[in-house]
């Protein structure tokens, strides 16, 4: 990707996070990136194409993630990482995850596929651990993990971040 390629993402994926995917103009994307309106149809398409740009680029980011836990040697220890994510999320990312939770309310956009692999990898551990309806312990935990992300985005922390996540590591031991 160019630098201005780069600096059109940044941009959108800033001001979408902010304002909404819907409520921006790709000619306030152009300003804030200090590059022309044409640069970003000649370069995304629309703004769609832009905005799928933005997704694959975190999906990227997620498979390095589902490397990382795929690796790990115990269903616990899957568990667990898989439990950690909401609690570690890095600010540079947050306005990347604003805006996929943004893109929840907005069906054309969201690619509820994103949370797969991780549900995936909590079925497989979760077999490995006994546990009988394994497919709604993962639906579980991703609901309790998608409850304490929202909270972080929003507020930027959790009120006891260590308490919380000790109470879910003991339920999946």
């Amino acid at each position: 990707m160019t630098e201005k390629q780069q600096s059109i993402v940044n941009s959108a994926l800033k001001l979408f996070a902010d304002k909404g995917f819907d409520a921006v103009p790709t000619s306030a994307i152009a300003k804030d990136a200090g590059v022309s309106e044409g640069l970003i149809f000649r370069h995304f398409q629309n703004k769609v194409g832009l905005l799928n740009a933005i997704m694959q680029m975190g999906k990227e980011k997620i498979a390095d993630n589902v490397s990382e836990i795929l690796a790990l040697n115990t269903p616990e220890a899957r568990v667990t990482a898989i439990m950690e994510i909401p609690f570690y999320i890095a600010e540079e990312d947050y306005p990347f995850w604003k805006l996929v939770y943004s893109l929840k309310w907005q069906n054309d956009y969201y690619d509820d596929e994103m949370s797969k692999p991780m549900k995936d990898i909590l079925i497989s551990a979760l077999v490995e651990m006994k546990y009988i309806d394994a497919e709604s312990e993962a639906d579980l935990i991703l609901s309790y993990l998608d409850g304490f992300a929202t909270t972080i985005l929003l507020k930027g922390e959790v009120v006891d971040k260590n308490k919380l996540l000790q109470t879910l590591r003991k339920k999946y031991k």
